[in-house]
């Protein structure tokens, strides 16, 4: 039975840690005076092992999880199903069965490509899904599995992820920008870029509220405020890095996404509309061009410290890929 309020500081255990929203997630929580944190990466807890996941809710006993643990890499997904049904589906499963289990709330992240992309208006929660390939198909059977299993959840579906850590598209195309004159952008898909720290800052807002007894379960959208292609972030991207750098890039080039060979099919239109996330939390889209001047900012900032000391910046070395 979840309580209506914690009476003492609320505990969280996050999964998937180490991930872009992840390591977000755990930094501000760690300064937030009204929780007590727990942090699981894979490495400490793989959700797809059903006995590690049972022993470490019961010892830990918290009494928020918040599920940022996936299988987030589009195109490996077609070439390893299994591996992408495990941890999003059947893990989840298995997530939602403990929890319900010992009185645990879950609040899980899932994704814009649940949805087949022909509204070119944008996704409500309410429109009827249809995942183009193995990847979104996977997200939205953990979903169903939560909906199941554990009346007392809240998903989150985010869309085109960004940020400082790991492998992601802003990382991508500063490597690519900073080592080919030409580089090729996507301009027929569109959606809306959403920093990671945005995300954990939206899903802090949620905890506080559940933790004060707000009982508003079900599924939410958040995204960056403004729709754009692949091509009009790339264009944003160069404009806020070349205040610190001299790229190599001298030509951006819109293609069509039929002209690039991708595993996956992705959809045309990523666009979620997230007034119910603000009617039910109160909580507003921040403008992702703000988070990426900043991160952008952050991120020289970081390679010029790490320059004074040798080291090689960030983005470098990493694999180059237009689209996830």
């Amino acid at each position: 039975m979840v309580a209506d309020t914690f009476t003492e500081q609320a505990r969280v255990l996050v999964t998937g840690a180490e991930g872009q929203i992840g390591q977000e997630l755990t930094g501000l929580l760690a300064r937030e005076p009204g929780f007590t944190l727990v942090a699981r990466s894979k490495g400490s807890l793989d959700i797809t092992h059903r006995a590690e996941l049972e022993r470490e809710l019961a010892e830990e006993l918290p009494d928020v999880v918040v599920n940022c643990a996936g299988f987030n890499r589009v195109d490996p997904a077609e070439s390893d199903p299994g591996q992408a049904y495990a941890v999003n589906s059947e893990a989840v499963r298995g997530l939602a069965e403990v929890c319900a289990e010992l009185g645990i709330i879950l609040i899980h992240l899932s994704s814009d490509y649940v949805f087949d992309g022909h509204y070119a208006s944008g996704y409500s929660e309410s429109d009827e899904v249809a995942p183009l390939g193995v990847y979104g198909d996977s997200k939205w059977q953990g979903e169903e599995h939560i909906r199941r299993l554990l009346p007392h959840h809240i998903i989150l579906r985010v869309s085109w992820i960004f940020s400082e850590h790991g492998t992601n598209f802003l990382l991508r195309l500063l490597d690519q920008a900073r080592r080919e004159k030409r580089v090729l952008a996507v301009d027929d898909r569109r959606g809306c870029p959403t920093s990671a720290g945005d995300v954990a800052r939206v899903l802090v807002a949620i905890l506080k509220q559940v933790a004060s007894g707000a009982e508003a379960w079900g599924t939410y959208h958040y995204c960056g405020a403004e729709a754009t292609t692949r091509y009009g972030f790339s264009e944003a991207i160069l404009a806020a890095a070349r205040q610190y750098e001299e790229l190599a890039v001298v030509e951006l080039v819109p293609v069509s996404s039929r002209d690039l060979p991708e595993a996956a099919e992705r959809p045309a239109s990523s666009v979620l509309k997230c007034k119910k996330l603000l009617n039910t939390f109160g909580i507003r889209q921040r403008p992702w061009r703000t988070e990426l001047q900043q991160l952008v900012r952050a991120l020289y900032e970081e390679r010029s410290e790490q320059a004074e000391r040798g080291r090689v910046g960030p983005g470098d070395g990493k694999q180059v890929a237009q689209a996830d």
